[in-house]
């Protein structure tokens, strides 16, 4: 049974509007990707800051403030 003409133009427009499809979705998935490094790298950055804020309140505490405060990992 042979394969006419419409029938491989058919597939090919179908085949066409199937990567058109893939094409717009693999954007929108590259854009989210985007976002979610840049959110990503925005909460890393503040963890830092936050650590390093937490890291010079502990170094002003007085000395005997710091030796009699349990340590978590005590």
């Amino acid at each position: 049974m042979p394969v006419s003409i419409d029938q491989i133009a058919d597939r090919v427009e179908r085949l066409l509007l199937r990567y058109g499809e893939l094409k717009r979705t693999n954007a929108l998935l590259a854009e989210q990707v985007e976002a979610l490094t840049r959110e990503r790298d925005s909460l890393k950055s503040r963890l830092a800051a936050a650590r390093a804020r937490v890291d010079t309140l502990i170094e002003r505490l007085p000395e005997s403030a710091a030796q009699s405060t349990p340590r978590e990992d005590e």
